[in-house]
């Protein structure tokens, strides 16, 4: 998606550690527009599949996971990281390693939102490791939903969690892949 690679070129900082800081638009700041597009576009790219529900992880997917529901026109799921009072009764649980900041979270989905007759689309907004990915994966799993696939905003290629995800047999569509990136060079795309 050439609107999105020429924005993160524009305003995406590398940092050390292959941190990429998009949060003037995407995960901080959110730029509407661009998420409408954004939108748009997985809704092009899953346009052959039924969902009838879109699963995120709190907190930067849920904008961009709001967004494209408008173009699916179906709620949007997501996983809580921390157990609340607002969680009653049963839950399907599991655990991520977060990239950036470097922990593990428990994630939590009432059951009642999340249904054996579901096709379920996950989107966030970044796959570098896959962990949060393969947690959101055994949240559909678990509750015997559909996995139709991953939306996903910005893959980092040079990392291994696109291949895990892709060799576990999800279909992953990133609408931008970073094959490089350093502080030195900047950001080099896959085609």
């Amino acid at each position: 998606m050439q609107l999105l690679k020429d924005r993160i070129l524009k305003d995406g900082k590398v940092r050390s550690g292959n941190v990429l800081k998009v949060d003037s638009f995407l995960n901080h700041q959110m730029d509407i527009e661009l998420f409408e597009e954004i939108g748009k576009e997985f809704k092009r790219r899953f346009a052959d599949q039924t969902i009838s529900k879109i699963l995120t992880i709190e907190a930067s997917g849920i904008g961009i996971a709001c967004i494209a529901a408008r173009y699916f026109h179906v709620p949007v799921v997501f996983a809580k990281k921390n157990q609340t009072k607002n969680i009653a009764g049963d839950v399907y649980t599991g655990q991520v390693e977060s990239f950036t900041h470097g922990r593990v979270y428990d994630i939590i989905v009432a059951k009642e939102f999340l249904r054996p007759e579901d096709r379920v689309l996950i989107i966030d907004d970044f796959l570098a490791n896959g962990a949060a990915l393969l947690g959101l994966t055994k949240l559909v799993r678990d509750a015997k939903a559909t996995l139709i696939g991953a939306g996903i905003v910005i893959e980092k290629g040079f990392k291994d969690g696109g291949k895990l995800i892709r060799e576990s047999g999800v279909r992953v569509e990133s609408l931008a892949i970073i094959e490089s990136m350093s502080e030195e060079e900047g950001i080099v795309f896959k085609d």
